[in-house]
């Protein structure tokens, strides 16, 4: 019970109650589900099927640039379901990724072979394709003759949780007569998803037959994997407007956004993968402490586990200055949420693995009420500098005197700390005071069960009518 996980932090039981009572509306605002269309809902039910970092801040994106961000999450997605279908032949597959990017502008392509849990944006991707082609299109109807009766739904399928406006599509039950007027910013939004595209396959498919080896090829696997993402993004944020041309033309700081998490998630995820047969941490970090990747999840190599993993968590902290920099330029607070909660989530993942045995166990996670905390609380920059450095200073705590990697561990972490200090007054610590813990407990155990069951309510509101 995500209560009881948080009984020590009182201030993660507030929150997670001010979640519950409507708190959660400040960052991820509610839409209106009873307004929607049923093919508008299938697509909230794709993104909550296939999006796990990222949904539940992409619907609080302002204006169109929810229906780019979403329509850039869902092709992606179905670009990374290709790569990670180990079912699928590499003579297949390897011209699949080469060529994904022009089946964007293909009515009819669509692939019915993956066995991955979210083959069904494969499956169904022509809708996906409609959606790109539309999205941003500006639709004028006109009709010179009114007995014709004409009848028309407009589609606007958006993400869901953190990617909105999924789609725009016209559907129209007789044979009208319809001018379409394309905005220019469409064009703008479709060249950097199709972009993208292409060099994320072409980067996927590098990667496909080779393992990852130095700490540079780490650092390319990763471009490929999310940098271009954070570069796309930061494109579209500048294309919408939303956001300085600064923001969209700086690649290596948006570079730098994608590595920070593509390595936490590397990081955090060592036993899933090596279970499944996939290695991605660097054979230059591994091979100092053991001969295969494979052993460190063996009890008697932990100590040699341990140094590897903070070698890693090392290499990865690295990226944080560019990303406190990358925030510190952001202006509309749609686009800052949209990206500072994936970064804190990100930092306290690390700290949580940072030294961490049960890395070599299972799958580190950080408490639901700490990310509800983190989710409420990283909505300005010196709120998102005070988080890292706190952060910072926690996993500075762990560092071990025989770690090898401990001079320049606490190198980084410094400079984390002074990159993030804010320059305005001190920002004040939210915590509670111990003696508001029992009332919480008392409060949380009385409501806990109501209020789950008026969320559970409302989530299947998707599902509804």
């Amino acid at each position: 019970m995500d209560v009881l996980k948080s009984l020590g932090h009182p201030e993660e039981i507030y929150n997670l109650l001010k979640f519950k009572m409507g708190g959660c509306r400040a960052v991820m605002p509610k839409l209106d589900y009873e307004s929607m269309s049923q093919s508008l809902r299938t697509c909230y039910v794709y993104l909550n099927q296939t999006s796990r970092s990222f949904a539940a801040v992409i619907q609080a994106l302002d204006g169109e640039l929810r229906h780019a961000v979403c329509i850039f999450y869902l092709v992606l997605r179905a670009l990374d379901t290709v790569e990670d279908d180990m079912s699928i032949p590499l003579d297949t597959k390897v011209p699949m990724l080469h060529d994904f990017h022009t089946y964007l502008y293909q009515d009819a392509w669509s692939f019915s072979e993956s066995r991955e849990k979210d083959r069904q944006v494969l499956e169904d991707f022509p809708t996906v394709r409609c959606l790109f082609l539309s999205f941003s299109k500006c639709v004028e109807i006109k009709s010179s003759m009114e007995s014709f009766n004409k009848k028309f739904m407009v589609v606007l399928c958006s993400s869901m949780n953190s990617y909105s406006e999924l789609f725009c599509h016209i559907l129209v039950d007789t044979n009208p007569q319809i001018s379409l007027e394309f905005r220019n910013l469409a064009q703008e939004y479709r060249e950097v998803i199709s972009d993208i595209c292409r060099r994320m396959g072409v980067g996927m498919a590098e990667f496909l037959e080779k393992k990852v080896g130095s700490m540079k090829e780490w650092d390319k696997y990763c471009h490929y994997a999310a940098g271009l993402v954070g570069v796309g993004l930061s494109r579209l944020f500048s294309a919408s407007r939303l956001e300085d041309p600064e923001v969209g033309r700086d690649a290596d700081l948006a570079d730098s956004m994608g590595l920070f998490l593509q390595k936490t998630n590397i990081i955090r995820d060592y036993l899933e993968d090596t279970k499944e047969g996939r290695a991605f941490w660097p054979r230059e970090a591994w091979s100092q402490f053991a001969g295969r990747l494979e052993e460190f999840a063996q009890p008697e190599k932990l100590e040699s586990a341990l140094s590897c993993l903070n070698l890693l968590v090392t290499d990865a902290l690295r990226h944080v200055p560019d990303v406190i920099a990358y925030l510190a330029r952001l202006r509309n607070q749609s686009v800052f949420n949209f990206c500072a909660i994936p970064q804190v989530m990100a930092i306290a993942t690390l700290s949580s693995c940072y030294n961490n045995p049960l890395v070599f166990q299972g799958v580190v996670k950080i408490r639901k009420g700490q990310a509800v905390t983190l989710m409420m609380e990283a909505t300005d920059m010196p709120a998102v500098q005070n988080i890292i450095s706190q952060y910072s200073q926690e996993m500075a705590h762990k560092v071990s005197p025989a770690d090898p990697s401990r001079a320049e561990t606490l190198r980084v972490l410094a400079l984390i700390r002074e990159k993030s200090r804010p320059s305005g007054p001190p920002v004040r610590n939210r915590r509670l005071s111990p003696v508001y813990l029992s009332a919480a407990m008392l409060l949380a155990a009385v409501s806990w069960q109501y209020l789950g069951a008026t969320a559970a309510q409302g989530a299947a509101d998707v599902h509804g009518q």
